[in-house]
């Protein structure tokens, strides 16, 4: 399989991850992008660790500390998005300061 099919699918979903980012006001959805951007790296990682065919394999190595960090960063994403909630009864982030 040639490097450039992983390389365009890493680039939409990078594409929709930062729109959805800078798009979005919902902090859910904020989050969902970040989410997107991060799987968008790690397919990246991965296709170059099989174009180049490292012995090391330091690509996918590099893919599961990313997963890591992404796995506690929606972990505390969220929880933080609870609290907003809980605090604001919102959850749109234009409008959590605009009320004071």
């Amino acid at each position: 399989m040639p490097l450039l099919y992983p390389l365009v699918l890493a680039a939409a979903l990078f594409g929709i991850g930062l729109y959805g980012v800078l798009a979005r006001r919902n902090a859910v959805l904020m989050l969902l992008g970040v989410e997107l951007m991060l799987n968008a790296v790690n397919l990246n990682l991965v296709a170059f660790d099989a174009w180049f065919a490292d012995v090391m394999h330091t690509g996918q190595v590099l893919t599961l500390f990313t997963i890591t960090i992404a796995a506690a960063e929606i972990g505390l994403g969220l929880a933080i998005v609870l609290s907003l909630f809980r605090a604001v009864r919102t959850v749109d982030v234009d409008r959590v300061g605009a009320d004071r």
